[in-house]
């Protein structure tokens, strides 16, 4: 088990509870995609965590192949999933770079709250480029909190709002975060060889910004 994957087990166990005061984003991201989503589509997404937004679109798509690295989380998923009685989702411990994921097999790729967890963000971008069809979408939603120099109890803040009261779950390794500027965060995405359709920057306690992408042919 990698320490990554550790973490987040333990997460898991208050991660809902601990993440309440983002529900609005969960809201919002839930809406934006459902306008892009059709009830063919074969969806794909990276990091699906206790699956609340997972299960929030499944209604509005054939299937989705939701994956994460914990384990904990997807037990949690699988749980929401089974009391909704909602079986057009197929939860896997996985990662994107699996063989088993084929070249242009999915019409649509989502990626929430995860993209600041990677540290060769072109890398990703480039293998879900490889994974989606021609005219493809991928949506995500990424804390954007680079805009402006920082102090360091801001830093101290943002991090905890990100990965949460770790006292509660033991001293585990800290995972890598990137702080994003919008423009970064863009680039980044178009850099992918993908053509932004939607962008839009949500203010809360932390910025979140959603957009939605489409392939180049």
């Amino acid at each position: 088990m990698s320490k990554t994957e550790k973490l987040w087990d333990k997460m898991s166990k208050i991660y809902d509870k601990e993440t309440k005061h983002l529900d609005w984003v969960n809201t919002k991201v839930a809406e934006n995609t459902k306008k892009y989503l059709n009830g063919s589509d074969s969806v794909l997404e990276i990091g699906c965590g206790t699956g609340t937004i997972t299960i929030e679109i499944a209604d509005k798509v054939k299937e989705i192949h939701a994956i994460d690295i914990s384990s904990k989380m997807l037990e949690i998923a699988e749980r929401k999933a089974g009391e909704r009685k909602i079986e057009n989702i197929d939860f896997s411990q996985s990662t994107i770079f699996v063989e088993r994921y084929k070249r242009e097999s999915y019409d649509v790729i989502l990626a929430f709250n995860v993209l600041h967890y990677f540290e060769d963000t072109q890398k990703v971008m480039k293998r879900i480029n490889e994974l989606l069809k021609p005219g493809g979408w991928f949506m995500s939603v990424t804390p954007c909190s680079g805009e402006t120099q920082k102090s360091f109890s801001d830093i101290l803040k943002i991090l905890r709002n990100i990965v949460f009261l770790l006292p509660k779950i033991g001293i585990v390794p800290f995972p890598y975060i990137r702080f994003f500027t919008p423009s970064e965060l863009e680039d980044s995405i178009a850099h992918g060889k993908f053509q932004i359709v939607e962008a839009e920057n949500w203010h809360g306690p932390e910025e979140h910004y959603f957009i939605a992408a489409k392939k180049n042919h």
